[in-house]
């Protein structure tokens, strides 16, 4: 019995690939790709795979979005996030989200094709590189007894623009909000990050993994 694939990513050249890669392979047959999450919510409508390989970062609802609401109504459905983001923090909240496994499309052809069938068996698996990098992190964080705190969407958008050392109007104007909206979401982060300036805001951020 073959293992069954659906593909979610907004990039044809990746979807391309993932053809290319997984055609050659007698266990596993692709059924479906999707550009954004409302197309795949409403392909799983008709039909479901066995392993969903999911982007993260799409147009409309987010992957971390998607894999919550695919946990809940087809638990069957194990899932790989398959992501060019090499952080602790969206390895985290994937995972929170019922995430089986966690691989990066840089990754070599042979851990992708052992990622499918490990997750498929229900078992975890995750990029080697961000193993080690995982482990690390979490010694680190032990020692310093420090938490990660939860973001929203929004305050995520906008501490990444923060780090790039935009002004509260430019980032507005990126995100068609006004500019007190922004500088609610600057104190909003320096409030939940327990630091009291941008700098010490971008380097904590840096330190937890939640920017690169």
């Amino acid at each position: 019995m073959k293992i069954k694939i659906t593909i979610a990513d907004d990039h044809p050249l990746v979807i391309k690939g993932l053809h290319n890669t997984l055609s050659n392979c007698k266990d596993m047959e692709i059924i479906a790709s999707y550009r954004n999450g409302k197309e795949l919510l409403d392909g799983f409508l008709q039909q479901q795979p066995d392993v969903l390989l999911l982007d993260i970062n799409m147009p409309g609802q987010t992957g971390d979005e998607i894999a919550e609401i695919i946990s809940e109504q087809y638990p069957k459905v194990k899932m790989l996030a398959l992501t060019s983001l090499n952080s602790i923090y969206y390895l985290r909240n994937m995972l929170s989200k019922g995430v089986l496994g966690y691989i990066l499309k840089t990754t070599e052809e042979e851990i992708l094709l052992e990622a499918i069938r490990t997750v498929y068996k229900g078992e975890q698996f995750l990029e080697p590189v961000l193993k080690e990098k995982i482990i690390k992190d979490s010694l680190q964080l032990n020692r310093h007894s420090t938490s990660v705190p939860v973001l929203s969407r929004r305050e995520k958008e906008v501490l990444r623009y923060i780090a790039s050392d935009l002004t509260s109007q430019q980032i507005a104007d990126k995100l068609f909000v006004s500019k007190r909206t922004i500088d609610s979401h600057r104190l909003s982060l320096l409030m939940k990050m327990d630091v009291k300036n941008v700098a010490a805001l971008v380097k904590k951020a840096i330190q937890l993994g939640l920017i690169e």
